[in-house]
């Protein structure tokens, strides 16, 4: 596996963003869900990586700073035939290693509620990710849950 810095816009991960925002609109209520699409994560506030299988695309992720102390983590996929196989937790690493290098204190992320986000959600905690407060512009619902890890 190969995990590099890429262009959302990149033809062949195309799928794999699709999937990623056709999951999370079919898990999230409309208007509670805050998935970037390919013109969100070139934003430039926004780092975007892909993990690689020999020319086939993986896995993505992406490190959005939020202020001058931190980032959050965004758009975190492996693609469905990968999951289990440590893609996310390869990705996560490296913006985990990111945001250290960039000397951010503390990494923020939004994710849902529902059974579906389970996997995600062991994935965060098990890398020392806590529960916290609404951060940045975000507004708590019953749909989303906030963490953070301190760096």
């Amino acid at each position: 596996m190969q995990i590099r810095k890429d262009d959302p816009a990149n033809p062949a991960i195309a799928p794999l963003l699709a999937a990623h925002l056709a999951e999370q609109r079919g898990n999230t209520p409309p208007g509670f869900s805050f998935a970037l699409d390919a013109s969100g994560l070139a934003a430039p506030d926004v780092t975007f990586w892909t993990a690689w299988d020999d020319q086939t695309p993986i896995g993505m992720g992406a490190l959005r700073q939020v202020d001058a102390h931190s980032g959050e983590v965004k758009s975190m996929r492996a693609a469905e035939s990968w999951r289990g196989r440590g893609v996310g937790r390869a990705m996560l690493e490296a913006i985990i290693a990111t945001a250290r290098a960039r000397g951010y204190r503390r990494l923020y992320l939004e994710t849902g509620t529902t059974d579906a986000y389970a996997p995600a959600l062991a994935l965060y905690r098990r890398a020392g990710f806590v529960a916290c407060d609404a951060f940045a512009d975000y507004e708590s619902s019953p749909h989303n849950q906030f963490l953070t890890l301190i760096l």
